[in-house]
């Protein structure tokens, strides 16, 4: 199952609660009327987003862990475990003087 639709419903639903608690704020600010959606106040709300969004954070930052990780594990085992070569070097080339011309 790909975790992206979920990862968007997260998202969506973190700036949905996030719209509907400013709505209710700038009706907290120019009125007196004080309005609750579901028994939410504005600060529900704010909380409900950041849960989400947070969430959402989380679970994208571990997908994208998750399917990075077979390349880091190779790399470490390249860097703990040096490559023996199975064929002897070969011989330098030998070092010739230059000459010099002034």
């Amino acid at each position: 199952m790909s975790i992206l639709p979920l990862l968007d419903a997260l998202i969506l639903f973190g700036w949905t609660s996030l719209v509907a608690g400013g709505l209710l704020k700038a009706v907290y600010v120019t009125t007196h009327y004080r309005p609750t959606l579901l028994g939410l106040s504005p600060i529900d709300f704010l909380g409900v987003a950041v849960v989400a969004l947070l969430l959402a954070l989380t679970l994208a930052a571990r997908t994208w862990v998750k399917a990075a990780e077979p390349e880091l594990l190779r790399r470490r085992r390249a860097r703990s475990y040096p490559r023996l070569d199975l064929e002897p070097p070969a011989e330098p080339a030998p070092i010739r003087a230059q000459e010099r011309r002034i």
